[in-house]
């Protein structure tokens, strides 16, 4: 069943668990977290590039994204920083994500780029701050 009236909840749920999921890549690279970086349960070293970059974005842009605060820079950021990590890293292996391992950084960074041009949508810091300065919230599209 496909409905309209179930996209102001399903988008900012989409938003927040991309941005959760976003945010987790981080805290393993910056901070050995969850695993660590790839696994090994270390952290990448401060500042080498482009690893290190790669996963400050992911940390900073993936909790700006869930909590919807400054959303489409912070998507256009992210999704930009995972097309880097596609067409710079994976697609070396190979053209399809398939083959080189970029399923990954694809699917994020077409995630990201509808977020940035859909925007935060309900139950986010950006449609708070609209909403007290008297302006109306952003509101997801209507599926045709």
């Amino acid at each position: 069943m496909s409905s309209p009236r179930y996209a102001h909840i399903v988008w900012p749920m989409f938003r927040v668990v991309v941005g959760l999921l976003f945010t987790c890549h981080g805290l393993a690279g910056l901070f050995g977290m969850l695993g660590g970086n790839r696994g090994t349960g270390e952290a990448i070293p401060v500042g080498t590039w482009p690893n290190w970059y790669a996963a400050l974005i992911q940390f900073v842009c993936g909790l700006l994204v869930m909590v919807g605060l400054f959303t489409r820079p912070a998507a256009i950021l992210a999704s930009g920083s995972m097309a880097y990590a596609y067409f710079v890293v994976h697609q070396k292996a190979g053209l399809m994500p398939i083959q080189n391992g970029g399923v990954l950084p694809a699917l994020y960074a077409w995630n990201f780029l509808l977020i940035a041009t859909v925007g935060a949508g309900a139950w986010s810091l950006d449609g708070l701050i609209a909403s007290r300065r008297g302006a109306a919230p952003e509101r997801v599209p209507e599926p045709v």
